[in-house]
C-alpha cells in the first residue's frame, strides 16, 4: 500500500510542475527577433557552460546561442567581446570605440584619433602658401576644359577607358571601367580604377567642397585603395566590398601646393572633419575616423546602391 501512495505521490508533483511550466506568461524569446541589439559574445562551449548534472548536458541560454546560427551569423566583428549582428539599421559604434573617442576629445592634445582641440591655423596655414600666377590659371583652365584624355563624358576627368573586369569571385567585377590619373585638375597619387559613378561623385566633390576648403590649393589626393576583390573589411564570408565593383575608393590624405601633406590619420583637425562630414550629399557610403573602427586613418567613399539612402558615419 505504501508503494502505490509514494507512486502517486510522484505522479501528482510531476503532473503539478509540468502545469507550472506550462502556464508561465513569460514565453521564450524567438532567437530571430533578436538582431537590433549588440549580443556580447560569450563561448558556448561545453567547457564553458555550468553543468548541473554530470550525466546531464545543460541547455544554452537562446540570447547567446542565437549569435551561432547560421542564420544570424554577424556581418563585421566590430571589436574584442562584442558583435554586430546582421540587420537593416546602423551599425551601433562599437564600445570600446566609443570610450576611446570620448577619452581623446577630454584631453587637449591627444594623439591616436587626431581629436585635438588645437586651432586649424596650427596644423597649416593656407595663407602662406601663394596663389596659382594668372598664367597658371589659365592653364589648367584649358585642361580642364578641354575633352583630350577626358573619360565619363566629364572634361575634368582624366584618364583612360579600359577593359571591362571580370571575376570568378561572385560580385565582383567592373563592366564599364576607367583608369583614373587626375579628377577636378586634382592628381592621384596612383592611377585609380574605378567605375564612372565614383569618378563623377568624386568630381563634384572636389570641385565643390575639397578645393573651396583648402582655397583652391589642393593638388594631389592620396590614394589608399580603389578597385579590388575582396570581402568588406576584409573579414572572411562578409560581404562583396564596393571596392570589388569599382564603386569605393579610400583616400588617405591630403596634398597642398607648398607640399604639405595632411594625413587623415595625424591631422584630423577641424578642417579634414568638416570636409568629410560635407561628403555625404555626394556618395551613397562615407566612412572615416569614429565610424566603425575599420577607418581611422582614411575615408571612405562609395557609390552602392542604397534604397534606404545615405549612410554616412
Amino acid at each position: 500500500m505504501r508503494r502505490y501512495l509514494a507512486l502517486l505521490v510522484v505522479f501528482l508533483a510531476s503532473t503539478a510542475w509540468g502545469q507550472e511550466i506550462d502556464k508561465s506568461p513569460r514565453p521564450m524569446p524567438n532567437p530571430r527577433l533578436i538582431g537590433a541589439e549588440i549580443l556580447v559574445a560569450v563561448p558556448v562551449s561545453e567547457a564553458a557552460l555550468p553543468v548541473v548534472d554530470p550525466g546531464i548536458r545543460p541547455l544554452r541560454n537562446p540570447r547567446y546561442a542565437a549569435a551561432a546560427e547560421p542564420e544570424s551569423q554577424p556581418e563585421v566583428l566590430a571589436d574584442a567581446g562584442e558583435i554586430l549582428p546582421r540587420s537593416l539599421r546602423p551599425l551601433r559604434r562599437p564600445k570600446a570605440l566609443a570610450e576611446r573617442i570620448a577619452a581623446l576629445k577630454s584631453a587637449s592634445n591627444a594623439p591616436g584619433l587626431g581629436l585635438s582641440v588645437a586651432p586649424e591655423d596650427e596644423v597649416v596655414d593656407l595663407a602662406s602658401i601663394a596663389p596659382p600666377t594668372r598664367k597658371e590659371r589659365r592653364k589648367k583652365k584649358r585642361e580642364l576644359e578641354s575633352m583630350e584624355g577626358a573619360v565619363c563624358g566629364v572634361s575634368s576627368i582624366k584618364g583612360q577607358e579600359i577593359a571591362s573586369i571580370q571575376s570568378n569571385v561572385g560580385g565582383c567585377g567592373v563592366p564599364e571601367a576607367v583608369a583614373i590619373t587626375s579628377i577636378a585638375g586634382v592628381r592621384l597619387s596612383q592611377t585609380a580604377t574605378v567605375d564612372c559613378t565614383i569618378a563623377k561623385a568624386l568630381n563634384s566633390y572636389i570641385n565643390e567642397v575639397a578645393q573651396p576648403a583648402f582655397e583652391g590649393k589642393l593638388v594631389e589626393l592620396r590614394v589608399a585603395a580603389h578597385y579590388v576583390c575582396r570581402s568588406r573589411n576584409n573579414i572572411k564570408g562578409a560581404k562583396i566590398s564596393e571596392h570589388g565593383k569599382g564603386k569605393a575608393i579610400d583616400i588617405a590624405a591630403f596634398v597642398l601646393a607648398n607640399g604639405t601633406t595632411l594625413t587623415v590619420k595625424d591631422n584630423y583637425n577641424k578642417l579634414l572633419r568638416r570636409i568629410y562630414k560635407a561628403a555625404c550629399p555626394y556618395f551613397k557610403t562615407t566612412l572615416g575616423p569614429g565610424s566603425d573602427g575599420y577607418h581611422e586613418d582614411h575615408f571612405h567613399f562609395d557609390t552602392s546602391a542604397r534604397d534606404s539612402g545615405a549612410y554616412c558615419r
